[in-house]
């Protein structure tokens, strides 16, 4: 059975219109969830927690995605 991980993470944003963090030290990592369903309710959970906050935002991340041993390998931009 293939796992389908997903992370919740936030912070507060440099600019609400873009998703650059203004200080990556204090991403807030919410955890890994074994399915969209309850990586969605935790990230709602932490939405509607810093809703006052229009620089807030969180994000789910499909790890699986990632972990995808099928996908051809490629460098990544930081490897030019």
């Amino acid at each position: 059975m293939t796992q389908r991980l997903h992370l919740v993470f936030g912070g507060e944003l440099i600019d609400p219109t873009k998703n650059a963090f203004k200080d990556v030290n204090d991403i807030h990592i919410v955890g890994m969830f074994p399915n969209y369903e309850t990586a969605f309710n935790a990230w709602k959970a932490e939405a509607q927690r810093t809703v006052d906050n229009a620089h807030m935002r969180y994000f789910i991340a499909h790890i699986h995605r990632l972990r995808d041993e099928e996908a051809a390998a490629s460098a990544t931009e930081e490897l030019g």
